[in-house]
Order: C-alpha cells, then sequence, then structure tokens
C-alpha cells in the first residue's frame, strides 16, 4: 500500500473496514493468536508502544474513566498493530492499550497490519491530531520528524492531516521557542496564541521573562502582543548637533585671553552661542585674594 493513499482523509482510509487474515499460531514464536468474531485477540503482554509516538504525555484520570469503561463495556474498537520480530508493536490506540492494562484485560482485540516506519509514523500521528490528543509541541515535533527522518516537504505533511500548509509552518514555528517556555506551554500555563507572540522576541531570557509575566498577571494575547511590541521600539538617540569649528577657535581664543589676564586657568565651558559658564582655577588663598583683587579693579 502506498504511504501517500488517503492518509489526509483519515484513518478509515488508512485501516479499511476488513480484518486482516493472520495465521493462528505464529510459527517462529509459537505465541497464539485468537480469533474472536470477526477480529483478533492477542495477549496484551505481547504489545508494546511505539517510541516513535508523537504522544508522550497521558492524563491519568482520563486514563482511569476509559479503564473504567473498558471494565464494563470491554474495547468497541481494536487497537491496530503491526507483527516485529517476537512482538507486536502498536500503530494506533495506545491509549485503549494503557487503560486495558490498568482495567486488568489479559487479551485486546486487534487488526494487524504490515506498514514500513513511515506509515505507522503517519498514521499515529494523524489518529492523534484528529482526536486532538496532542500537546502543541508534541505536535510540532511529529511534524518536524516526517520532514526531517522521511523527506518529506510541508505540503505533503499538510496534505496527510487535512491541514493547510500555514498550519503546518506556524505549528513548527513553537519549536524554536526557548525549552522552558516550550514546557510551559506544554503545561497549559501559556497558551498557543501566547507562545506565538512570543517567537517575534529572539532572546532567549527575555522570552522567559515575558512568559512568566504571561503566568504571573494572567495577560492577554493582545496585551502581551503590545508589550512585545514596545519591547521592539528602541530609544530614538538625540542626534549630535555638527560642532561649529569657527565657533569652537572663537571661544579657544577667548580662553587664551582671559588666561594671560588672570594669570591662571581659566574654562568657558558653553550651552549654546549665547549661554555658558566660565570657570577659574586658583591653588592658594593667596592667589584667591589676588584673583578678586584683579577683578575688583575692573570696576
Amino acid at each position: 500500500m502506498s504511504a501517500k493513499r488517503g492518509l489526509g482523509k483519515g484513518l478509515g482510509a488508512f485501516f479499511g473496514d476488513e480484518v486482516v487474515q493472520e495465521v493462528v499460531t505464529d510459527k517462529e514464536t509459537q505465541k497464539e493468536v485468537k480469533r474472536e468474531a470477526d477480529k483478533l485477540s492477542l495477549k496484551i503482554s505481547e504489545i508494546e508502544p511505539n517510541r516513535s509516538q508523537p504522544r508522550k504525555g497521558f492524563d491519568d484520570e482520563k486514563l482511569q474513566e476509559l479503564a473504567d469503561s473498558i471494565r464494563q463495556y470491554g474495547i468497541i474498537q481494536p487497537l491496530v498493530v503491526k507483527k516485529k520480530d517476537s512482538y507486536y508493536q502498536l500503530i494506533a490506540g495506545e491509549r485503549r492499550w494503557r487503560a486495558a492494562m490498568i482495567a486488568g484485560l489479559k487479551e485486546v482485540p486487534v487488526v494487524i497490519k504490515d506498514y514500513n516506519d513511515q506509515q505507522v509514523m503517519e498514521i499515529a500521528l494523524i489518529e492523534n491530531v484528529q482526536r486532538e490528543d496532542l500537546n502543541p509541541i508534541e505536535e510540532a515535533m511529529a511534524y518536524q520528524q516526517l520532514i526531517q527522518e522521511y523527506g518529506l516537504k510541508q505540503e505533503e505533511v499538510a496534505s496527510r492531516v487535512s491541514k493547510s500548509r500555514t498550519v503546518i509552518t506556524n505549528s513548527m514555528r513553537l519549536l524554536k521557542l526557548d525549552p522552558k517556555v516550550q514546557q510551559m506551554l506544554v503545561e497549559n500555563r501559556i497558551s498557543n496564541g501566547h507562545a506565538r507572540a512570543l517567537l517575534v522576541i529572539e532572546n532567549p531570557k527575555v522570552q522567559i521573562q515575558m512568559a512568566e509575566k504571561i503566568e504571573k498577571y494572567n495577560m492577554s494575547v493582545r496585551e502581551i502582543e503590545k508589550a512585545v511590541k514596545l519591547l521592539d521600539k528602541k530609544p530614538k538617540t538625540k542626534k549630535e548637533k555638527p560642532e561649529d569649528e569657527a565657533l569652537t577657535l572663537v571661544f579657544q581664543e577667548l580662553e587664551d585671553r582671559m588666561k594671560m589676564i588672570m594669570g591662571t586657568k581659566v574654562l568657558i565651558s558653553r550651552k549654546d552661542r549665547n549661554k555658558g559658564r566660565i570657570e577659574i582655577e586658583y591653588y592658594s588663598e593667596s592667589e584667591l585674594e589676588r584673583i578678586v583683587e584683579l577683578i575688583e579693579s575692573i570696576r
């Protein structure tokens, strides 16, 4: 079966309605596979989860609720598995598998399929995306894995999960956030909208600081967008007026003339062409008296 056929139409197009015919006893492992009506039944201990499963977190409370339901009604929808070495690898239904273990089931209904690793990854992603089981970071990492490991383009990934290319692009951009901010998003301490607003900030430390402010002050997405814009505005520096060389020479000459008259160091500090301050230095009490007498003589 082609990896590209019908993936964007959901799991029904992938699995179909038929039940795969499987030999009752595996000749290599001698493990029994029991047939129940139109389903196959496997020992739950013979099934292992897919390590490439995009979903990493499972809600314990919801698992317990599902386990209670399974105790009462059983597993209505079979798990999908593939034969791998001496065990069966889960393709779809890990949540049901976990809940079945909690419920104490020894066997579970399955459908056995023969898919390659890329198809297994795609099916697991489609199942979780359609059921909205993935957090934003898990979803982004799954898209990235399909692109990096299997060479798919964003348009191809978008087709497989029935989403637009823009959605895929925006999802993967979340992986540019600092890991601490990503974890805050996973833990629902900030929203997806908050996270996208923080992407504008390139400095990881500032990203974290802003994310913590979002949580502390319960800031809205609109508020954080405004705050980020303010961060981006650099303070305007006053333009220095070009120095008037001719004027500088004039004041330098005046300083020199006053030094000759006062007999000590004189500094003219000007604010503009018409205002300023004159500083006259002295180095002893007698010199100060001399300068005062000199100024008084001008009267």
